[in-house]
This record gives structure tokens, sequence and C-alpha cells, in this order.
């Protein structure tokens, strides 16, 4: 791979500061507080990759401008912002885990479809207000050359690494805790079934009813002989993956999708149950069950057509059931296989991208089953 090749360029950056990730790369305070500002905003990381796309663009090709990172804008130094990300930045924060989203910066309302340079003057959208500024203040640092481009970019790489390893670190003493505690008692049935609809209630918590089917299925997997398939991406779409739902379950030793289940954190529609028939249709071979599973209520008329669908769907049944509803009946029906699905569920949950369940969400999880197993 060449010395100048964009995915070099980052893990030699990447080498040169895990030898200190204690020091600082950038001297001047302030603009290493700005640099922290933009990475440790949990709420939005849009900014981080969108400068580490356009400093890595600037570190390729020394004479674009990094304030310009959109073809539209038509010069000679302007560039696509948006390929350098994907191509090279997902790849990169994928392999090091490094707390970011997993799609393009570029496609956020604040920096799609823009025709023009990035400068000071320029007014983005978009919130924490104070969080565009800096990150427009510190691509003209590196316009102005206040600042090297490349110490730039390690330093923003130096700040996310720390932050990957003290979330790593704050889940390991959770999880020591709660190996700690030694209970003659587990937890029963309707304990872990309150456990979940608290996490369930914290925010961005739209990945977890995907988790908890997930978990249901793969505790018990050997007794029903059935097993589902790998799990897609929380942001990918089924026409993108080619998948029929969010959770696929095959019969043990068979390819064959059996079962299918699609997540809705809102009530399911007419017009949901439609497109789930149209996908049912075009598979090329026959499933027994297409299970919507939701957070929300499930109306009387809805069930009501789902259930009428089944004779003009060539015998595939299509069901809605609410998540707690479904998680405390299998509770009850695999009693004794509770502790597993706890377990396993704790297992998906913290195996999970940032990107798809948030640290604090982990944390909130843990936290919660620490009082739960402590009877607090």
């Amino acid at each position: 791979m060449r010395e100048n090749d964009p995915s070099t360029i980052l893990e030699n950056l990447h080498r040169r500061i895990s030898r200190r990730l204690s020091t600082p790369i950038i001297r001047n305070e302030e603009i290493r507080l700005k640099v922290e500002q933009v990475c440790k905003q949990s709420n939005n990381r849009a900014c981080a990759r969108l400068l580490m796309a356009c400093l890595l663009a600037k570190i390729h090709k020394p004479t674009l401008d990094p304030r310009k990172p959109y073809t539209e804008i038509g010069t000679n130094d302007s560039f696509s912002g948006r390929t350098y990300d994907e191509k090279y930045i997902t790849k990169f924060i994928n392999k090091h885990n490094l707390p970011l989203n997993s799609t393009t910066a570029f496609l956020t309302p604040a920096f799609r479809n823009l025709d023009r340079p990035l400068t000071l003057d320029t007014e983005l959208i978009g919130r924490p207000r104070q969080l565009y500024r800096t990150t427009l203040e510190l691509l003209n640092l590196v316009y102005e050359e206040q600042v090297q481009t490349e110490d730039l970019l390690a330093e923003i790489i130096r700040v996310l690494i720390n932050i990957r390893n003290e979330n790593k670190a704050t889940l390991q003493t959770l999880q020591k805790r709660l190996i700690a505690i030694h209970n003659d008692l587990p937890l029963s049935s309707e304990e872990i079934v309150s456990l979940i609809e608290q996490h369930l209630r914290c925010k961005n918590s739209s990945r977890l009813p995907v988790l908890v089917v997930a978990a249901a299925y793969a505790s018990v997997s050997k007794r029903i002989k059935e097993q589902i398939r790998p799990l897609q991406s929380h942001t990918a779409a089924d026409q993108q993956t080619g998948s029929l739902g969010d959770i696929e379950i095959c019969v043990e030793n068979d390819d064959r999708i059996v079962t299918v289940y699609e997540m809705k954190t809102k009530p399911v529609s007419v017009e949901d149950i439609n497109r789930a028939i149209t996908k049912i249709s075009s598979y090329d071979q026959k499933i027994d069950n297409y299970i919507f599973i939701t957070t929300e209520v499930v109306s009387d008329e809805i069930k009501s057509y789902a259930a009428s669908c089944y004779e003009h769907n060539s015998g595939v049944e299509i069901a809605i059931l609410d998540c707690i509803g479904f998680l405390r009946h299998f509770l009850h029906l695999f009693h004794r296989s509770r502790v597993e699905f706890l377990d396993t569920y704790q297992e998906l949950l913290l195996r999970e991208p940032e990107s798809a369940v948030s640290q604090a969400l982990k944390e909130a999880f843990l936290n919660l089953r620490l009082n739960a197993e402590t009877r607090e």
C-alpha cells in the first residue's frame, strides 16, 4: 500500500498516537479544547466525522481547501468529502471501534446538499449550535495554517481513542460488580420483565427490541432447534441487505427462513402490513410467520386486518405483538432459561457498536441490573 494512500495515512497516525495516548499532540490549549468539544459531544458525532474526512483529504492532497468538501463548488481545490468519509473514515473507525456514527456525516441535515465552502460566515442549522461553529473554526485554522493538518487529525483520533478506552473501562467495572454479586435466588421472570421494560424506556432505545427477540431465540435455540440468522446493522435498510426483516429465524441445519420479525417503535399501520405482504410474495420460498414487534399499543382493527391476510397470503400468518407481552410470555414459557436470556441480552447489548446502542444505554442496563440483582 502506498505511503500516501488515505488508509495508510490513517494507520500511520494511529500508530503514532498509540505510543503517547496521554500526551496531547497539539500544545495550544485553546485548540485542544475545541477538539475535545467536538469529539466529546455524544449527541452529535457528525462534526467529528466531517472534520476527519476534510483533514484526511487535505493530507492526501495538500492543494485542497479543507473548507470545500463539495464537488459542486466546482473549483480546483474542492473535493468530495463524502467519498473520503465513506471510503476511508468508515473503515478506520470500524476497525478501531471509535465512538463515532457508523454512517457518513455528509447525509446529516446540516452538511447535506451544500454547494459552498464551510467558511466562518456559513450558517449551519443544527444543535448544539456552538458545536457547528467550533467545527468551522477548526477548518479555518487549518486553512490559515495556524495548526498542522496532520497534528489536528492526530489529536482528534487521540481523543476518540481515549474516550473509547474510558467507556470500555467503565463497562468492565460495572460487569465486575455484577459478577461479584452472589445470589442464591436468581431474578424471577417478572423481575426480568420489569428490568427490560425500564431499559426500553431509556432514550434512543430503538435497537433494543431487536436484541430482546434475538436474545430470546439465542438462549433456547438448542431446545427449540431454531436459530437466528446474523443480525444486520441497525442503520441497514432491508432493500440494501436483501433481508426480509430485522430478525430472521431458520430451522436448525436449514437455511430456509421460517419466521420473520420486524420491529416498530410506533404503532403498526395497514401500510406496514401491506409492505410486508409485498416482501413475502417476492421471496422465492414459503415462510410460516411474519411477526411485528412493537413498543406501542396494538389496535383491534390492525389485529383484525393482519389476521384477515392469512388466506390471501398463501398461508403465511401475520401477527402483531407488543414487545413486553412477547418477552413476558417467552420467560414464563421457558422459565428455566430466564437467566440465560438475561445474560445473552447483556452480551448482545455490549457487543453492539455505539452508533446502534450508545454508551449511556449500555451503562443504564448494567446499573439497572445491579439494582435488580441486589434487590434495591
